[in-house]
């Protein structure tokens, strides 16, 4: 039976987060102001980090802390998730990057670490040469998978190709559903998860951001076929990472929405009862990160869904 969500989550400790002016290009999210020193930015960073890892394992979700390498230097190693995505098939995908900077985030050493810690993959579809040819696909951040009905959301983008998502579709037997997102200025919006997220039973998503009236049919569509119930966010709320959460899980089958404080904070009274309906709410504060980074809370979380290698007698 195929699983939407699972309580295995690898994340990386960030050895020099900050901004980069590389993925500001097209993240409308980074804010770049010189009130923290870079030295500064990354001991808070690290703070953050640290505490939400923290916060998860209290919840009793598995977390698989990778350290990021010192060199080369990495700003966004604290985002695994556009780099990588592990599947219950037993498969990896790993994934082309826009920013030259973050191709580095591609390690081996992260992969083997996941396979020592107990998971076993027999297979990986590699889409990172399609860099040369100057189109992307940035993993979870680009796509929202609804694995049990395989279906993957994406809003194109210069970070997410129209042509290598179908591609990766046609690779893992999903089938794609493609629209276009702007944020309130017209602008792309750069990752398809700062606008939307999936549950077992629910979806988070800012419409106000789809503006071409099929398109937006098509999606809602979907989610009434997939009987999800549908919580609607404001641009504010999005500008605020609340379109930016994840549903995790537990060993005892409880699930979790994850989120950042300043998305929690967002949230009308009422979207948090809808959300507590159906799953229960876990923040933490992440402002540096969001700040400087453009991302936050999904974003650090790449979920492990590998099946876990038979025990050796």
């Amino acid at each position: 039976m195929r699983k939407q969500t699972t309580a295995f989550i690898l994340m990386v400790r960030p050895a020099h987060f900050g901004f980069n002016a590389e993925t500001a290009a097209n993240n409308a999210f980074q804010v770049q102001d010189g009130k923290m020193s870079p030295e500064a930015i990354r001991q808070e960073a690290l703070r953050e980090f640290d505490q939400f890892v923290s916060k998860l394992r209290e919840a009793g979700v598995q977390v698989l802390v990778a350290k990021d390498s010192a060199r080369p230097v990495k700003p966004d190693a604290v985002f695994p998730n556009n780099w990588v995505s592990f599947h219950q098939e037993g498969f990896l995908v790993t994934y082309p990057m826009f920013a030259p900077t973050r191709r580095k985030e591609r390690r081996r050493q992260i992969l083997e670490l996941v396979q020592k810690s107990g998971f076993y993959s027999d297979r990986r579809v590699n889409l990172e040469f399609n860099e040369k040819r100057n189109r992307f696909l940035e993993g979870t951040g680009s796509i929202i998978f609804d694995h049990v009905h395989c279906l993957a959301y994406a809003c194109l983008s210069p970070r997410t190709d129209a042509v290598l998502l179908e591609d990766l579709c046609k690779e893992i037997g999903y089938q794609a559903v493609v629209f276009h997102a702007v944020d309130a200025n017209g602008q792309d919006i750069y990752h398809t998860n700062v606008m939307m997220a999936m549950g077992e039973n629910f979806v988070v998503i800012c419409l106000d951001t789809i503006q071409d009236k099929q398109e937006k049919e098509l999606v809602l569509q979907r989610f009434r076929e997939t009987g999800k119930m549908v919580i609607e966010l404001s641009l504010d709320q999005m500008n605020h990472f609340a379109g930016n959460m994840l549903q995790v899980r537990n060993p005892d089958g409880q699930t979790f929405i994850v989120m950042s404080e300043q998305a929690y904070k967002s949230l009308t009274s009422e979207q948090i009862s809808d959300l507590e309906q159906h799953t229960r709410l876990l923040y933490s504060p992440l402002y540096t990160i969001e700040k400087y980074g453009g991302g936050s809370a999904r974003c650090m979380m790449a979920e492990i869904f590998l099946p876990q290698a038979p025990a050796q007698l």
